[in-house]
């Protein structure tokens, strides 16, 4: 089996940005006189989309509580917090190379439009990217929409298309949309959180998918 098209999960999977979200999830916070959620309950919603992430960590907010949690998230994010969020090493080189080799890739991700528009910009990714799909576009995972609406745009078969990702968000979406799915063991859910879900394989290191994609090619 070969696969056509290969979407990718961005945070925790392509990029290293753990961190600045977990700061600016408890920074968001701590500015309304909230209490900032732990580390590892913040580290838990990564991958959703913003306002499911919210309410994970603070039920039953009101619509406005909710409102400024999101403003102040998304101020930290892209205006203050300093802490830097780089590529995993290999990824641009793994991204180049699928692309040469005729793979057409996706990101499918919980960010807003905003911050995936900059991390593109910023990493001089985005021609890379045959389509993109945002949480604040559609519906958050683990909903299929994200994969329907890619597969939709790109005239993709569920067959041949194959997710990417690092939490079981990840490998819901692929289960619900009826693609295939790849997980990674480096990024934010721990692998016995991922194998549940029936991904075809877990990598330990983005630079590895092109070997494994020839291999599985030749199954």
């Amino acid at each position: 089996m070969t696969f056509d098209l290969i979407v990718f999960d961005w945070d925790g999977t392509l990029m290293d940005s753990e961190a600045r979200i977990v700061n600016c999830l408890q920074a968001a916070f701590g500015d309304l006189g909230l209490p900032p959620p732990a580390r590892e309950a913040a580290r838990d919603v990564i991958g959703l989309g913003l306002d499911e992430a919210l309410l994970r960590l603070h039920p039953g907010a009101e619509p406005q509580t909710l409102r400024d949690l999101v403003t102040g998230y998304r101020r930290y994010f892209l205006e203050i917090d300093p802490t830097p969020s780089v590529l995993f090493a290999g990824a641009r080189e793994t991204l180049n190379q699928l692309a040469d080799a005729g793979y057409r890739l996706a990101v499918a991700t919980g960010k807003g439009r905003v911050g995936l528009d900059k991390a593109l910009s910023d990493t001089g990714l985005g021609a890379l990217f045959h389509a993109t799909r945002c949480a604040d576009e559609t519906f958050s995972k683990p909903n299929p929409q994200m994969l329907l609406e890619l597969m939709d745009e790109l005239g993709a078969d569920a067959s041949a298309t194959l997710m990417i990702g690092d939490t079981e968000y990840d490998m819901q979406m692929a289960v619900n949309a009826r693609t295939k799915a790849l997980a990674v063991s480096y990024g934010v859910h721990p692998v016995e959180r991922l194998l549940p879900h029936a991904p075809l394989d877990c990598i330990h290191d983005i630079a590895a998918l092109p070997a494994w994609l020839t291999g599985y090619g030749m199954r």
